[in-house]
């Protein structure tokens, strides 16, 4: 017998289902792509018949103008916005780390730590980024305290640090709360101290739970990088601002968007690929 008439064939009717499900499937690819073209289509028309497209192309969309600003805002870009997330990333998790574990600790010895912890977490996750950008910014310089340093960079760092530190403090607190008592009961049978089951079993679970929403935190701080433009610092957004007031045109906060959106984009699909990840190991577990 040949390998050929060995081979399983599909019956009649199962064949005729596949066809039916191929023609489904190209009906549906068809229809979502076609409702897509369309969809877009109408809204650039509508932008580019509509009375005052000639001005905002002149003043948002100005390719010379474009050129012309490139230069700068990369430079104010790359230099500053870009320095303060990587550097800001690495301490807000951790400071927020720190703050989680405090806020899980149930040593007595730890209730001023924790009276701080929770004390920290409300006020700076009440106050806007922006107004404590302000506030650090232009306050700490102003109290000529010897030895504390007046660079509006530092203290812009230092107010974005504060501020998403307690946010994701919260995350990740919420991520170590997610795992089961029975992980720490299992590593007080192993003979672990509650210090070190927190290190080896709670607290690497927790972190792997909460991934997806850090890294939406993180997608957060890499657009507020643009908030210290507000107090002088010549970061892309105060380099976009100088160019159009100069130049009165503004194509240079286009010309930041954009650079904001490249840098945002990737990371954004990364997550949403993390989430997917996740949902399927639900499901798997689950079955």
């Amino acid at each position: 017998m040949s390998e050929s008439a060995g081979a399983w064939q599909p019956s009649a009717r199962e064949q005729e289902r596949r066809d039916v499900r191929r023609s489904l499937r190209r009906r549906g690819i068809l229809v979502s792509t076609t409702a897509t073209v369309v969809f877009f289509g109408l809204v650039v028309l509508g932008t580019i018949t509509s009375p005052g497209w000639p001005a905002v192309k002149e003043y948002f969309f100005n390719p010379s103008d474009a050129r012309a600003a490139f230069p700068s805002i990369w430079h104010a870009f790359w230099t500053y916005n870009v320095k303060l997330f990587l550097l800001g990333e690495v301490l807000i998790l951790a400071l927020a780390l720190v703050v989680a574990l405090v806020r899980q600790s149930r040593s007595p010895l730890m209730l001023p730590l924790r009276i701080v912890a929770v004390v920290y977490t409300d006020l700076f996750r009440g106050i806007p980024t922006i107004l404590l950008v302000f506030i650090l910014a232009l306050g700490m310089p102003a109290l000529q305290l010897q030895g504390v340093p007046t660079s509006l960079f530092f203290w812009g760092l230092v107010a974005l640090v504060l501020s998403y530190g307690a946010y994701v403090a919260e995350v990740i607190r919420a991520g170590i709360e997610s795992i089961h008592p029975s992980q720490i009961a299992s590593a007080d049978a192993l003979g672990l101290s509650r210090l070190q089951a927190m290190r080896h079993v709670v607290v690497p679970q927790g972190i792997r739970r909460v991934v997806p929403p850090l890294l939406n935190d993180f997608i957060s701080l890499q657009k507020d990088t643009a908030l210290v433009g507000v107090v002088g610092v010549f970061d892309a957004m105060f380099a976009a601002q100088d160019y159009s007031n100069y130049n009165f045109n503004f194509t240079a906060f286009t010309v930041v968007a954009c650079y904001f959106i490249v840098l945002t984009v990737p990371l954004a699909r990364f997550t949403d690929h993390l989430q997917r990840r996740a949902m399927e190991r639900e499901r798997q577990g689950a079955r």
